[in-house]
C-alpha cells in the first residue's frame, strides 16, 4: 500500500499516475477542504483532517507533497517506522526513460528551465518541461519525449534520495525559505544536493557557494577560462556572450533585460552544449525568448511610463536584481513592494531604493517594516494593488513603474501569480 500526503497539484499527479499503473494507494490531506478536492476523481476517497498515525497502517512507501515540512507529525511517524518518504521527482525518475536535466537555484530557475526547453525544441527535438514549473513531473512521462527539463525546488530535493540526471545546475544560493529551514546552511545543502545526482555538473563561476563542486562545464559573467566555458566580455560599447573566445551574440539582441538574465542565458547555453545542441539554434532561441510571466514582464506603456510585472520576486535578492536591471535605463523608477517579508536581511534592498528609486508604494503586512528602512519622503502606502497602481501612476514622471514586492504574497493574494495578474489588470484600467 502506498500513501500520498497532500491533495494539491503534486498529490493529484501522483494519484493519476498510480491509478494508471494499477497501484493501490490511499491519499490524505491535513486540511478539511483542500482547494483542489473537486479535481480528485479517483479511488479510494481521500482522508481529510488532522494527521493520524493510522494512515501509515500497511503502508510500505510514502509519497509526500513538497509543501509538507519534515517537522509535521506524519513525517516524524513515518521516519520512526523506517518508511521511505519520497518526492514525486524520485518516483518520476524510476519510470522516465529519456534524458533528464535538473535545474535549481534561489533565483532564475524557472527562466533557465524554459530557456533550455525552448532551445531543445528549436533544435527539432521532443522535450517536456515541468516539475516545480508548470506540469508536475509525473504528468510529463511519455514514450515520445526525448528530453525532460525539470525545475527542482529545495523542498522537492529534500524528499529525494535517488534521482537520475544527465545534467544539472544550482544557479545560485541566497537566503530564502528560512521559515522552513533551521539555518541557511541547511537550505544551501538542500540546493547543492542536486549535484549528487548529476552525470554532468554545471557550475556558475560567480556563485561562491558552488566553488567546491567539481564541474563538467562552467559559465559566468567574466571572460571564459577555457574553450568549453561560456561567459561575456565588454567591448566596443557593449557586452557580448562568448563560448571560449568565440562571440555568440550581443547582449542587446536579447529581449530580456538585466545582467541576471544574461547569466540565465549563459546557464542555458552551457546545459544545451552538454546535451549537444547546435550552437546556432541555441543562439536563435535566446534571441526569440521574451521571458516568463511575472518575471520582469513588460506589461505596457502609458504616457511614456513603462510598467513591469515582477511579482515572482518574493525575496530581497530577486527584487534587487530587477531594480539593477532597470536603473541604467531609467532615471525615474516608482517601485511597488511589500507583502509578507521573509526572514532575511533587507538592508541592501533598502539601500538600493534610497539611492536609485524615486518613490515607493508599499502594500501588505510588512509595509511599516519596509517604510522604516526607506527615506520618508519616498514612502507612500496603498491598501490594495489597484490603489497601489493608481498611486504609482500619479507619482511617475515618465519612467518606470515596477512591481517587485520582495515578499511573499499570501497576506493579500492566493499566490504570486494572482498578485501579478491583478497588477496587470490595474495597469490595463489606466490605458
Amino acid at each position: 500500500m502506498k500513501l500520498i500526503l497532500g491533495l494539491g497539484d503534486t498529490g493529484l499527479s501522483i494519484a493519476r499516475f498510480l491509478s494508471s499503473k494499477g497501484i493501490e494507494f490511499r491519499i490524505a490531506d491535513s486540511r478539511s477542504d483542500p482547494p483542489l478536492l473537486a479535481k480528485y476523481i479517483y479511488h479510494p476517497a481521500p482522508i481529510l483532517g488532522e494527521w493520524v498515525e493510522d494512515l501509515l497502517e500497511d503502508v510500505d512507501e510514502v509519497y509526500i507533497s513538497p509543501g509538507i515540512a519534515k517537522s509535521e507529525s506524519i513525517f516524524v511517524w513515518a521516519s520512526e517506522l523506517g518508511l521511505p518518504v519520497v518526492s514525486d521527482i524520485e518516483l518520476f525518475s524510476r519510470y522516465a526513460k529519456s534524458t533528464v536535466v535538473g535545474i535549481t537555484g534561489s533565483n532564475g530557475k524557472s527562466t533557465v528551465t524554459k530557456m533550455l526547453g525552448n532551445m531543445i525544441e528549436q533544435a527539432g527535438l521532443k522535450v517536456a518541461v515541468g516539475g516545480n514549473l508548470g506540469k508536475p513531473a509525473l504528468d510529463l512521462i511519455s514514450d515520445e519525449i526525448e528530453y525532460y527539463v525539470l525545475e527542482l525546488s529545495s523542498y522537492q530535493l529534500d524528499y529525494t534520495s535517488r534521482l537520475r540526471l544527465f545534467a544539472g545546475v544550482a544557479l545560485n544560493v541566497t537566503p530564502d525559505h528560512l521559515d522552513r529551514y533551521k539555518s541557511f546552511e541547511d537550505y544551501k545543502s538542500s540546493k547543492l544536493s542536486i549535484y549528487d545526482y548529476c552525470q554532468h555538473s554545471i557550475v556558475n563561476r560567480d556563485e561562491a557557494h558552488t566553488k567546491d563542486v567539481t564541474a563538467t562545464k562552467y559559465f559566468g559573467m567574466g571572460i571564459p577560462q577555457d574553450a568549453t566555458s561560456f561567459g561575456t566580455v565588454v567591448c566596443h560599447g557593449g557586452r557580448y556572450l562568448l563560448l571560449g573566445e568565440e562571440s555568440l551574440m550581443s547582449a542587446d539582441e536579447m529581449p530580456l533585460v538585466g545582467d541576471h538574465n544574461i547569466t540565465n542565458a549563459l546557464a542555458a547555453f552551457t546545459l544545451g552544449s552538454v546535451l549537444g545542441l547546435p550552437i546556432d539554434s541555441m543562439v536563435s532561441s535566446i534571441k526569440l525568448f521574451k521571458g516568463l510571466e511575472h518575471r520582469l514582464e513588460m506589461v505596457g506603456s502609458i504616457n511614456n511610463t513603462t510598467y513591469y510585472n515582477d511579482s515572482k520576486a518574493t525575496n530581497a535578492i530577486s527584487a534587487i536584481k530587477a531594480l539593477q536591471a532597470l536603473v541604467n535605463s531609467y532615471e525615474d523608477i516608482v517601485l511597488i513592494a511589500g507583502g509578507i517579508a521573509k526572514n532575511e536581511d533587507y538592508s541592501e534592498f533598502f539601500k538600493l531604493i534610497n539611492q536609485k528609486v524615486s518613490q515607493v508604494v508599499l502594500i501588505g503586512v510588512s509595509a511599516d517594516y519596509f517604510a522604516s528602512g526607506i527615506e520618508n519622503e519616498k514612502v507612500n502606502f496603498a491598501s490594495s494593488m489597484t490603489e497601489a497602481v493608481k498611486v504609482a501612476n500619479s507619482l511617475t514622471k515618465g519612467g518606470v513603474v515596477l512591481l517587485s514586492p520582495a515578499c511573499a504574497s499570501f497576506d493579500m493574494f492566493d499566490n504570486f501569480e494572482k498578485r501579478g495578474e491583478i497588477f496587470k489588470e490595474a495597469v490595463e484600467l489606466l490605458m
